[in-house]
């Protein structure tokens, strides 16, 4: 098979939900799984090749744009590049919020304008967001636009994002998950030119080892309520995101784009409008 034919699918991220929509999409394509650490791409690599998917591993730091350039050099150099997961980031209870703003929302603007230069006419991507971003209160049009068009490297000067106006991790998060959205909307216009789609996912508590930091950490009381009160009285999988994921990037998606899915088993509903409502 020549160069030029080979099918790359980019999973940036390579714990589970990365790793679930890669196996829903990847037969007869070739992955490339990169991490911030060897090891987790590594591990990753050695279950896919072994249930039959042809993968490379790469390194990168999503809030480094050297370090998105040098993925992308490698992916062409394996074939043409068709999709891209994006399921890196960090939570609220991993990080401070200056680091979650460079990682979940800065990172994520320019893993999606550096993609967006170099995906294949019918491509598709899919960017994992969260049902955190569905809990921010209404922003004004003006912030919108700002967190879903202000150039990558202009984001993280804006005003609405200086330590005094974000008070902590979990509202830096929360920001971050809103502009992955916001942002996805208009580089859907952006990616339509070259003939890709490109969609956020937010799930809600999907149980991975981030989800098991979540629950077992000062948050985890929330979480746990969370669970108990929504529609579906329980978390999610890695694969009940997947099948969303391969709907997206699949033929059966080609009129989506531009689009965030909620996924979140109800919470979002209870925190609006249920028992999960500020009192």
């Amino acid at each position: 098979m020549k160069n030029g034919s080979v099918n790359v699918i980019v999973v940036i991220g390579a714990g589970s939900i990365g790793q679930a929509i890669a196996r829903r999409i990847s037969a007869g394509k070739h992955i490339l799984l990169a991490d911030l650490r060897q090891v987790n791409a590594d591990a990753a690599a050695k279950v896919l090749s072994e249930a039959g998917f042809e993968v490379s591993t790469a390194i990168v730091d999503v809030s480094s744009r050297e370090s998105v350039h040098s993925l992308i050099k490698k992916a062409t150099s394996l074939g043409s590049i068709t999709g891209l997961i994006h399921a890196a980031g960090v939570s609220p209870s991993q990080a401070s919020p200056s680091t979650i703003l460079k990682i979940d929302l800065y990172g994520t603007a320019l893993v999606l304008e550096e993609f967006g230069n170099v995906i294949a006419h019918n491509g598709a991507g899919v960017i994992i967001a969260s049902q955190s971003g569905h809990r921010l209160p209404a922003l004004t049009p003006e912030q919108n636009k700002a967190l879903a068009t202000t150039p990558s490297d202009e984001l993280l000067s804006l005003s609405m994002l200086q330590p005094d106006q974000i008070k902590d991790s979990l509202q830096a998060y929360q920001v971050s998950k809103r502009g992955n959205s916001l942002r996805v909307m208009a580089e859907a216009v952006r990616w339509g030119k070259r003939g890709a789609r490109v969609n956020t996912i937010s799930p809600g508590i999907i149980i991975t080892p981030l989800a098991k930091d979540e629950l077992s950490g000062p948050r985890g009381e929330g979480y746990r309520r969370m669970i108990e009160v929504s529609a579906a009285g329980r978390a999610g999988t890695p694969d009940e995101v997947a099948a969303v994921g391969a709907l997206l990037m699949g033929p059966d998606g080609g009129f989506i784009t531009g689009s965030d899915f909620l996924m979140d088993g109800g919470v979002t509903a209870a925190y609006w409008y249920g028992d999960l409502a500020p009192k």
